[in-house]
């Protein structure tokens, strides 16, 4: 039996069903999540969606009413992830990176425990773990799990739209080099389903506040520090900067890919001082240019090659001074 298969008979086999997500949810972690709570209800079975935080609100076109949050009713979550005897565990390799309330219940909860990701190293917590550090998101692999389980007929329009984009964001719109051959024969199946790629797009691109245009504006023109010996760029922005500007839930996300388009930038890092502690974005082009083990080594983070997050608990002008002086050791003049 292939592990699709496995995963789809673990689902058959299990009464009531939870889908878990990292914290910080972005286009990939709710895509995926949705996707497969879609295909799992054209299967017949009960499952919910419980994720440790909110999305971004320009990821709330989609219907995100089968998704719990901790941060919003702890109590209703517990009680669920402990019914569960069947867990998805979509889009993290550790268990810690659902957040400290979450990682407790999970590590207490008895339910059967499924990983499907994308990331490098994955721990070894669950049961089952279908792990394709090629793949280009984890909402390309639940495609991948539909086909292999033998349900491709089940794909439509429902099911594909959030995994179109989950791999839509996690791609940066297709350009970064996790882009395989493989990525775009997933996408034909999806749009073969009904997807209507052009209006994902536009819901995704087409709805910026006034605000957030206005923060955008002013970290490029007053906060955007450019070392041109390394072709790395920072932007940093404290909390008073955001809260002048009525920073909501993503407002900065697309700020390093933005940054990244200067010409000839090799590496762009954006931290907002959130929570009380710094957190960053590394983005970078090629693969001379990792970014994930400045994140891993320095700042309690790590990811992709290309794309990475991590954070700081110093001050804004502590990290950013740290920043400046590690970037010799990573980056070539």
């Amino acid at each position: 039996m292939n592990i699709y298969k496995q995963i789809e008979a673990e689902i058959q086999a299990a009464s009531y069903i939870v889908i878990t997500a990292h914290k910080s949810a972005d286009g990939d972690s709710i895509g995926s999540s949705l996707g497969l709570l879609h295909f799992i209800e054209k299967l017949g079975k009960k499952v919910i969606i419980c994720h440790p935080d909110k999305a971004p609100d320009f990821l709330y076109w989609l219907d995100t009413t089968n998704i719990l949050l901790m941060e919003e009713n702890p109590e209703e979550v517990t009680t669920t992830i402990k019914k569960a005897d069947l867990i998805f565990c979509l889009d993290y390799n550790a268990i810690s990176r659902v957040g400290p309330e979450m990682q407790v219940l999970l590590e207490e909860a008895t339910g059967k425990k499924i990983m499907i990701d994308h990331h490098l190293n994955p721990e070894e917590f669950p049961a089952i773990t279908l792990s394709e550090t090629t793949a280009s998101s984890t909402s390309q692999l639940i495609v991948d799990l539909i086909e292999h389980s033998g349900h491709l007929d089940m794909l439509d329009e429902k099911i594909g739209t959030p995994l179109y984009l989950g791999i839509l964001t996690d791609t940066g719109s297709f350009r970064f080099n996790s882009v395989k051959p493989r990525t775009h024969e997933v996408l034909a199946k999806i749009l073969r389903a009904g997807v209507e790629h052009h209006l994902i797009h536009e819901k995704l691109n087409d709805n910026n506040t006034e605000s957030r245009l206005r923060l955008q504006g002013y970290a490029m023109s007053e906060k955007l520090e450019v070392l041109y010996d390394y072709n790395v760029a920072i932007i940093s922005l404290s909390k008073e900067e955001l809260a002048k500007y009525n920073y909501k839930k993503g407002d900065t996300d697309s700020l390093a890919n933005l940054v990244l388009s200067i010409k000839g930038m090799k590496a762009a890092i954006v931290f907002t001082e959130r929570d009380g502690i710094m957190k960053i974005s590394f983005r970078s082009k090629g693969a001379e240019n990792p970014v994930n083990l400045l994140a891993k080594e320095h700042f309690n983070g790590g990811g992709h090659a290309n794309a990475s997050g991590g954070m700081s608990d110093l001050t804004v002008t502590e990290t950013l001074e740290k920043l400046k002086g590690l970037i010799p050791e990573y980056f070539q003049k």
